[in-house]
């Protein structure tokens, strides 16, 4: 097993060798007329770019100090995206590079030679034309002093170069732009999304109850104490009836994320804040985590499920937890309720919605997916997930998956806006 392990890493560090030399020749060496100091220095970026990558990955799933993690955290983390775009940036060059330098051979093709005109009939040679041969010729005067020697014009580009540069660069500004832009929508807070579902089992007394749903936050090296601030206000001043926390909250021990999560704490709303698991909970030391944010006053359900006016809320822990004999136990969270009540489970990833359509579950709340969080990653998304994101019914149990509130990794989204989604219930009877 170990071997096999090492063989794959191996094979990736490989690839992401092969993809980085791939790019670090377009954008550097055909794009320098020779070595020199620019050559250097994009050879240094590109050498230290997927080591820094490389080791924010390692310095946060091995636990190393907090310090070293934040320190990598950023630069690596943010290569990352910035590798990912240039690489797609490059690529599609390679359809423009053949047609720009048609274009240039077009316009450059040297014109035909100018036909000479002949001379007329009679008309001496050497004398220009319309003038008596016998007219006297006016004498040039001596040069005093000879002229400098003009100084050569540098050479131009080559076409092959001129290409490569227009190419490379038009690639990297649009690969720095679409990662400026992913990672400003990141840190500026997610933004709140409202959707109304209808449930056949809810009573009239329950109709327009309103549930903050809140998943990956992924509090780590990179989003801290601000970021948690930020959703917590954002989520208050939306005044929920009831806030669920859909897992993946953390990436990190509580003994160096317990700051960052502590505005937790101000979470509000009539029904109060619930919890499940998440999958990155169980690489944080899931335990230690239910306990902490029990403690900032929400309310783990662990398999558990609890009475609220109008309809059962029920929460599961994630498959991840199976690893550790703490998976999720549908028949206990399920198993002896009234049927005849609507049901909203809390579960992290949406592969669980098999379960909770056999267990009669009316809606489940759901995460995971970062509904892609770069593009085009929202197809891989789509085929480990049933849904990547928003609201799909199964039978008769409906699932909502919710694009996230932070970010894994990069600090970056690209075609996948954060978002805290208010679900309003509404009753059929109503």
């Amino acid at each position: 097993m170990v071997i096999v392990f090492v063989l794959v890493a191996l094979a990736v560090l490989a690839a992401v060798a092969g993809l980085h030399w791939y790019v670090w020749r377009r954008l550097v060496r055909d794009t320098t007329a020779a070595p020199g100091t620019p050559r250097r220095v994009g050879t240094a970026v590109f050498a230290a770019g997927p080591v820094l990558m490389v080791a924010a990955l390692v310095a946060e799933r091995a636990g190393a100090p907090f310090w070293l993690q934040r320190t990598l955290g950023w630069p690596g983390f943010l290569w990352m995206a910035l590798s990912l775009y240039l690489l797609l940036a490059v690529l599609a060059g390679e359809v423009v590079r053949p047609l720009l330098r048609k274009l240039l051979e077009r316009r450059t093709r040297p014109e035909p030679p100018a036909v000479p005109v002949p001379a007329l009939a009679g008309a001496p040679t050497g004398a220009p034309t319309g003038v008596p041969a016998n007219t006297p010729q006016p004498q040039q005067a001596p040069a005093t002093e000879p002229r400098p020697e003009p100084r050569p014009e540098p050479a131009p580009p080559s076409r092959r170069l001129f290409v490569s540069r227009v190419v490379g660069g038009a690639a990297a500004t649009a690969a720095v732009a679409t990662v400026g832009y992913g990672t400003y929508g990141v840190l500026r807070g997610p933004r709140v999304k409202r959707v109304t579902v209808p449930l056949a089992k809810l009573p009239r007394s329950a109709d327009g109850y309103r549930i903050a749903v809140v998943s990956d936050i992924h509090l780590g090296p990179v989003l801290g104490r601000g970021f948690a601030q930020q959703v917590v206000d954002t989520i208050n001043a939306t005044q929920p009836d009831l806030i669920a926390v859909v897992g993946d909250l953390v990436d990190g021990s509580v003994k160096d994320l317990g700051p960052a999560a502590a505005p937790l704490a101000q979470l509000s709303a009539r029904h109060g804040a619930y919890f499940v698991t998440g999958n990155h909970e169980y690489f944080s030391g899931a335990e230690q985590w239910v306990e902490e944010v029990r403690r900032l006053g929400l309310h783990p359900l662990e398999n558990a499920r609890t009475e609220l006016p109008g309809f059962d809320l029920a929460g599961v822990n994630d498959v991840q937890g199976e690893s550790e004999g703490h998976g999720p136990d549908f028949e206990r969270a399920l198993g002896d309720r009234d049927t005849a009540r609507a049901c909203v489970l809390l579960a992290h990833q949406p592969v669980q919605i098999h379960d909770a359509v056999r267990h009669g579950v009316d809606l489940q709340l759901s995460g995971h997916t970062h509904g892609g969080q770069l593009w085009p990653g929202n197809f891989l998304a789509a085929a480990a997930n049933p849904t990547v994101a928003g609201l799909e019914r199964y039978g008769d149990t409906q699932l909502y998956v919710s694009r996230g509130a932070g970010a894994w990794g990069p600090p970056t989204r690209v075609g996948a806006p954060s978002d805290i989604t208010v679900i309003e219930l509404r009753s059929t009877r109503a």
